[in-house]
């Protein structure tokens, strides 16, 4: 068995920490295949394999791929894995960690079931822009797409369809897309919904509305999502997740549900309830 090792911390605690995960793969006999940047600089004693791409985790037969940082980490795993459904471990060495379920203490604890397979797997639904079309950015997106302005303090509008149904012009600082997962992510912190990730649902949440009737649209993930901008200045900005690029005024955005999912492995113990109950805090107030 080969498992992929990526993290994007470079500091001596995470060091430390992954010699000694590595060290108890090997003694279980799981060969590590490091991410080739993180390598580089954490400067391990003993010479890896390394991968930097998606036809590296193919080449090398990867079978499980763990992530060491937050959910950002899991997030960009995507870029990697793609369309493969290796299955992703997310061990939380970073802050909030609504996706990366297993501490690092856990991760030790639970290393034989998540190698036998004996844990739970959650799939996760992936958006994709399908137009434009381009070569300059990865057109996939865990979390959620957004449409915002750039370079300017004014408003911009965004024409909304559904399945070339007419929905709704957009007045304000931009749209989000989100999945199930993204939920929880920048759409929550511009008042969408938390939706559970067995949904197939996107959510549509404007970002700051002019028209404060404006409120965030669950539909269906089934739908084609087609948005046309107009600003005062000539691009604008489309984030895929962290991944930001800028788009010309001309250009339409066309988003739908992408054909793969992210398999992502969780403790048995642990349901997605739970997981929003510890992350939020709820029924934590004393007050109460």
């Amino acid at each position: 068995m080969k498992a992929a090792i990526y993290s994007q911390k470079k500091d001596l605690d995470t060091f430390l920490y992954l010699s000694k995960f590595i060290s108890e793969l090997e003694n279980r006999g799981v060969q590590s295949v490091l991410f080739d940047e993180m390598a580089e600089s954490l400067q391990f004693s003993k010479i890896f394999e390394t991968f930097g791409n998606k036809q590296d985790l193919i080449d090398k037969k990867i079978d499980l791929f763990f992530t060491f940082g937050g959910d950002g980490t899991i997030v960009n795993s995507l870029t990697f894995i793609e369309d493969l459904e290796i299955p992703v471990v997310g061990v939380n060495i970073g802050r909030l960690g609504f996706l990366a379920s297993f501490t690092k203490e856990e991760a030790f604890k639970e290393m034989d079931a998540i190698l036998k397979g004996d844990v739970k797997t959650s799939r996760r639904s992936v958006i994709e822009v399908v137009s434009p079309k381009s070569d300059e950015f990865f057109p996939y997106a865990l979390n959620d797409v957004t449409v915002s302005r750039k370079e300017t303090t004014s408003m911009i509008t965004v024409d909304s369809y559904i399945n070339d149904e007419f929905l709704n012009v957009f007045w304000g600082d931009g749209v989000i897309v989100s999945t199930p997962t993204g939920s929880t992510a920048y759409s929550l912190s511009c008042g969408g919904p938390i939706i559970s990730p067995n949904n197939e649902n996107f959510v549509i949440t404007p970002i700051a509305p002019h028209n404060l009737n404006v409120r965030p649209l669950v539909v269906n993930d089934k739908v084609e999502i087609k948005f046309k901008v107009e600003s005062r200045v000539p691009q604008y900005s489309l984030s895929l997740d962290s991944r930001l690029i800028h788009i010309e005024t001309d250009k339409e955005i066309v988003i739908k549900k992408a054909s793969f999912q992210l398999l992502l492995v969780q403790p048995n113990n642990l349901s997605f309830y739970e997981t929003i109950r510890q992350k939020l805090l709820w029924g934590r107030d004393k007050r109460n």
